[in-house]
């Protein structure tokens, strides 16, 4: 038995999981699929475009949300870092994974007030307040000081655009073997270069549904 799959993460997950595949975002839908691609890529209208999606929840699938419950959990992970909490999924089951490993601090990164009210709400209901602080705000700003001295695991799930940014923030941080994991990697192309090239210091190698793994071995 694990954290993950016992009450009262179990339910708040299928539950959380359950509105987020019934939600829908009118502002998403005005936008066309054109528009869509260049402001996913956009280093500098980012925050505009992912204000303009408050209402949509972004989360990472089940699959993924295991997966980083098992690399957290099975690394012994105690310091871990998300970038893009958004409405606090995937900060459940890495919490989950520094409860079972006997504590820990996760710090996650939001910029819209509406969605780490209901992130910080959900962490409580899952027991986890105690592990867990989501920073509001911009995260070039808020995730570039009061970091641990060594991280553990970070979790690449905001802006694709800032991808390398936020990876270049916490570099200096990342102990040797640290994972990193960007979900929707496919839409980085200027990360996953940096990450594969023999000479970046990462071992790095394409996982299910457009997750890219990586470690730090340098």
């Amino acid at each position: 038995m694990t954290t993950l799959t016992t009450s009262p993460l179990a339910p708040l997950l299928d539950r959380l999981f359950a509105q987020a595949d019934a939600a829908t975002s009118p502002a998403l839908a005005g936008i066309s699929r054109e528009e869509r691609e260049r402001l996913i890529h956009s280093k500098t209208e980012y925050l505009d475009f992912y204000g303009r999606l408050k209402d949509l929840w972004l989360p990472v699938s089940r699959e993924t949300g295991t997966l980083l419950y098992l690399l957290a959990r099975s690394t012994g992970a105690r310091s871990v870092v998300e970038f893009g909490t958004s409405f606090g999924i995937s900060t459940l089951h890495l919490a989950a994974a520094l409860r079972d490993n006997g504590g820990g601090l996760l710090i996650g990164s939001e910029f819209e007030p509406s969605k780490v009210a209901r992130a910080r709400e959900h962490v409580a209901e899952g027991g986890f307040a105690d592990l867990v602080e989501i920073r509001e705000g911009d995260a070039l700003k808020t995730l570039a000081t009061d970091l641990p001295d060594t991280i553990d695991l970070l979790l690449l799930d905001g802006a694709k655009a800032l991808y390398g940014d936020i990876l270049s923030l916490m570099e200096s941080r990342l102990r040797p073997g640290a994972l990193i994991v960007a979900d929707n990697a496919d839409d980085s192309p200027d990360y996953l270069a940096r990450v594969r090239s023999p000479a970046s210091g990462y071992l790095s190698v394409p996982f299910s549904q457009d997750v890219e793994l990586s470690m730090r071995v340098g």
